[in-house]
C-alpha cells in the first residue's frame, strides 16, 4: 500500500491472508480471559486471607505467622501466578468475546474468598487443639497449607470446568508442582528454622496439611459448579 493508505489505516495487513484478523480476535480473547482468571483469582486469596487474619488474631496470643514468612509465602505463590498469561484458555471462552464486570469479580471475590477463610479456621483450630502445637510449629504448618491451598486454587479456579478436564498450560503446571513440593520441603532445610523461624513438623501433621489441602481443592470445586451454574455458566 502507497504511505498515505497506511498512515490513514486502522489494520495494515503485511501478507495477503484475512486470516490474520481471526487470529489476531482470538489472540485478544485468549489474554483477556487470562488477565480475567489472575484478577479473579489472586482478589480471593488475597481477600480470605485477610479475612482469616482479622478473625484469628485477635484469639491468638501470638502472631499467626511472621512477617518475613508472609513475605516468603507471598514471592513463592506468586511465581505460578505470573505464568497465568500463557495458560490455556477452554474453546467456549473463545467463541464469544468476554465481557469486564466489575461486581462479577466482587461476588467470585466473596464467595470463594469464605471458603478459604473457613480451611483456615478449621486448620486454626486443630492446630491450637487438636494437635496442641507450640509457636512455631503452629506458623510453619499453616505456612505450608496457605502456601499449598493458594497454589492449588489455581489449578482449580482458572477453568469453569471440572479441574481434571481442562488441561492447564504447561509452564502453569510445572512451576505449580515445583512451588508445591517447595512448601513441602522447606521446613526440613537445615538452616530455614533460624532464616525463618520454621520448625520441621511430625508427618503427621505434614499428612494433616495433604489432607486438608486436599478437601478445599474439592470444597472449591464444588462451590465453583454451584456459583457457575446460577450464572448460566456452568461447566460445558
Amino acid at each position: 500500500a502507497v504511505d498515505v493508505a497506511r498512515e490513514s489505516a486502522d489494520i495494515v495487513l503485511l501478507r495477503r491472508d484475512l486470516d490474520v484478523l481471526r487470529q489476531g480476535v482470538i489472540d485478544g480473547r485468549r489474554t483477556f480471559a487470562n488477565t480475567l482468571k489472575y484478577i479473579s483469582i489472586t482478589t480471593s486469596a488475597n481477600f480470605g486471607n485477610m479475612v482469616s487474619m482479622a478473625l484469628v488474631t485477635p484469639l491468638l496470643p501470638f502472631l499467626p505467622l511472621l512477617p518475613k514468612q508472609i513475605l516468603l509465602n507471598n514471592f513463592l505463590s506468586d511465581i505460578p501466578s505470573i505464568t497465568i498469561s500463557s495458560d490455556n484458555v477452554d474453546p467456549e471462552h473463545l467463541q464469544v468475546p468476554q465481557r469486564w464486570s466489575v461486581s462479577e469479580v466482587q461476588r467470585f471475590m466473596i464467595v470463594f474468598g469464605l471458603v478459604s477463610s473457613v480451611i483456615d479456621l478449621m486448620t486454626f483450630g486443630a492446630l491450637r487443639w487438636i494437635f496442641h502445637a507450640d509457636v512455631a510449629t503452629f506458623q510453619t504448618v499453616w505456612f505450608t497449607i496457605s502456601l499449598l491451598t493458594e497454589l492449588v486454587v489455581v489449578l482449580v479456579l482458572r477453568t469453569r470446568r471440572f479441574s481434571l478436564r481442562s488441561r492447564p498450560g504447561t509452564v502453569l503446571l510445572w512451576t505449580t508442582a515445583a512451588m508445591a513440593a517447595a512448601a513441602l520441603v522447606l521446613p526440613f532445610v537445615p538452616g530455614l528454622d533460624m532464616l525463618f523461624g520454621f520448625e520441621a513438623p511430625s508427618w503427621q501433621l505434614v499428612a494433616f496439611s495433604v489432607v486438608l489441602v486436599l478437601a478445599y481443592a474439592l470444597a472449591t470445586e464444588l462451590t465453583k459448579r454451584v456459583f457457575y451454574s446460577r450464572r448460566g455458566g456452568g461447566p460445558a
